[in-house]
This record gives structure tokens, C-alpha cells and sequence, in this order.
């Protein structure tokens, strides 16, 4: 089994590019649920829909989040009425909310709505969100003082300073059923290229994961989101140099190290090697753009063992 950890869009490319080499059910996907928010009376969890909707084959491909073929006639008409429209919910997307929302409503649990929307949307991985609990990604701001992840995100465009992370609730949430299992069990733990401060960070902070994957370190591999120095998407590079990481494959080193072994940098970032070795990381150099077949084939190689 591979347990991969998983934030939105870099991990749901890594898990359709592993699951064109390895068979669906030895792959488990544990998501940040930090991101989760309830508007409009409905509960969203957008890297767990990012990830279901792409391994499904149902993902808009351009933007990389949300469905293909999608359509905004409910936005619109609540843009209209003068509702809160700043978080853009298409008419298909919707639905998967709607669904959602009832069936927590009915008493379901998050695990068990999950796997449900997993099994009528054609998603053939596992996802397991990370906890069933109330966790809360929160931006403190130079600004806006304290945004939660979505107004900072989408509000914000992502684009005002950021002096502080916390996760509100961590300390009161317990990992979901299976969690801990996935890592114990895995022969392979796969940090997905996501952002490591708003994306797996959350997942650190629930009790127990960081722990656990401790204890499997040998057998844990992070995939750098930076190439040259920058993400392809989203605010990790910035972030990264805002908090005083530094946005390079060093700076990732030292947030992982006492969690994995090995990370993998792009080829573009070779220099840096010796610095991820001093860092206490083996480092392994190869194309890493996902969406280039030989940077996904070599990365897949990587990370299965070849």
C-alpha cells in the first residue's frame, strides 16, 4: 500500500499520475480538511472534491479545480439578489454540497460521505479525510489581521502578507478512522507536492500523524512543489519566504525532515542538493512537472522503488 498526504491540486496530479502505474486499492490518499468551510448553509471540503472530481475523470482541467462542463446559473442569479457570491459554487459542483450537507445532517460521518461520493462519482482511490473534526486553517495578516483559509485564498486572492499560521481546533481533533492505519500499514508514505505550510501542515497538526509518520520515517518520500525556486500555482514560494523558510528546496528540507527521509527536488534545483543532504534528507534529483511525461514516469519510478 502507498499512503500519499494529500492538499488539492498537486496531490490530486501526483495520485492520477501513480494510479496510471499502480492498482487503485494500494492507494490511499489521506486529505487536509483545513480548507473546509460551511457557506450557504452547505459544508464544502474543497481538496477532497479537487481530488475525488480528478481522479474520477470529471476535473475542469484548465482551472484544475471543479468539475468539466460546468455551469454558474446559481451564482449568477444569487450575484443578482445581491447574495455572498465571492466563493464561486458552479451548478454541477452543487450538488456534491447538497449531497454532503444532507447526509451529515443525517448523521453520517465525513469518512462515510467521503467514500460515498467516491463510490457514485467513479473515484477508485481511497480518500480519507484526515479528521472528522473541526479544524480551521487561519492567516494572520499584516492588514486584515486574522483570515480563515478561504477568505485569505479566494477573498484575498492569496495576494496580502502573511505573518502567522495557526490551525484552530487541531489540539481537540483526533485523526479519522483509518488514518493512522494507512501510515502503519503503507510500504511506501508519499508527501505530495502541496503546499507544506497550508496544505500538509494541517495534517501534521493533528494529533498523532506527525507522530506516526516518526516512526515510519525511513520509508517516508516528500515531492518538492518548487521548481526553480517557484510553485506552478498558489502561494507556496511567497509563504514560504514570508514565514522565513525561504522558498527553496532547503527551506522544505528543514520543514520535513523529522517526518521523511528522502525528498525529491527538480532537476532545475541541483545546486541545492548538498543543502537538503546537511538538512538531514537524502535528496533525489529528476524532472518533476507532473504534466510532462517524463517527469511523471521518472517521478513514478522514484516513488514505487524503481
Amino acid at each position: 500500500m502507498i499512503t500519499v498526504l494529500c492538499g488539492g491540486v498537486g496531490a490530486a496530479r501526483l495520485l492520477d499520475v501513480l494510479l496510471r502505474a499502480a492498482p487503485a486499492e494500494d492507494l490511499v490518499g489521506i486529505v487536509n480538511t483545513g480548507d473546509d468551510l460551511t457557506l450557504h448553509g452547505l459544508r464544502i471540503c474543497p481538496d477532497l472534491d479537487t481530488i475525488t472530481y480528478t481522479l474520477a475523470g470529471l476535473n475542469n482541467e484548465v482551472t484544475g479545480w471543479g468539475l468539466s462542463g460546468e455551469t454558474w446559473r446559481v451564482m449568477e442569479e444569487l450575484n443578482l439578489l445581491g447574495g455572498e457570491a465571492w466563493f464561486s459554487l458552479g451548478d454541477r459542483d452543487l450538488a456534491t454540497h447538497l449531497f454532503r450537507t444532507q447526509r451529515l445532517t443525517e448523521g453520517a460521518t465525513l469518512s462515510e460521505v467521503t467514500a460515498e461520493l467516491g463510490a457514485r462519482l467513479g473515484c477508485p482511490v481511497t480518500l480519507l479525510p484526515v479528521t472528522e473534526d473541526s479544524l480551521a486553517t487561519m492567516l494572520l495578516t499584516e492588514k486584515f489581521g486574522w483570515l480563515s483559509f478561504q477568505d485569505y485564498f479566494v477573498g484575498h486572492h492569496h495576494d496580502v502578507p502573511v505573518t502567522e499560521i495557526e490551525f484552530s481546533g487541531a489540539e481537540r481533533c483526533q485523526p479519522s478512522p483509518g488514518v493512522l492505519e494507512a501510515i502503519d500499514m503503507a510500504e511506501r508514505i508519499v508527501i505530495a507536492p502541496s503546499n507544506p505550510l497550508i496544505s500538509v501542515a494541517p495534517l501534521l497538526a493533528v494529533p498523532g500523524v506527525r507522530e506516526a509518520l516518526r516512526s515510519r520515517r525511513a520509508d517516508v518520500i516528500a515531492l518538492s512543489p518548487l521548481i526553480g525556486g517557484h510553485a506552478l500555482k498558489g502561494p507556496a514560494g511567497r509563504l514560504l519566504e514570508e514565514l522565513g523558510h525561504g522558498a527553496t528546496s532547503a527551506g522544505i528540507a528543514h520543514l520535513y525532515a523529522d517526518i521523511a527521509s528522502t525528498l525529491i527536488i527538480d532537476v532545475s534545483d541541483a545546486s541545492e542538493a548538498p543543502l537538503v543532504e546537511a538538512a538531514g534528507m537524502h535528496c533525489v534529483l529528476a524532472p518533476t512537472l507532473l504534466s510532462d511525461p517524463a517527469g511523471a514516469a521518472r517521478v513514478t519510478e522514484v516513488l514505487l522503488g524503481g
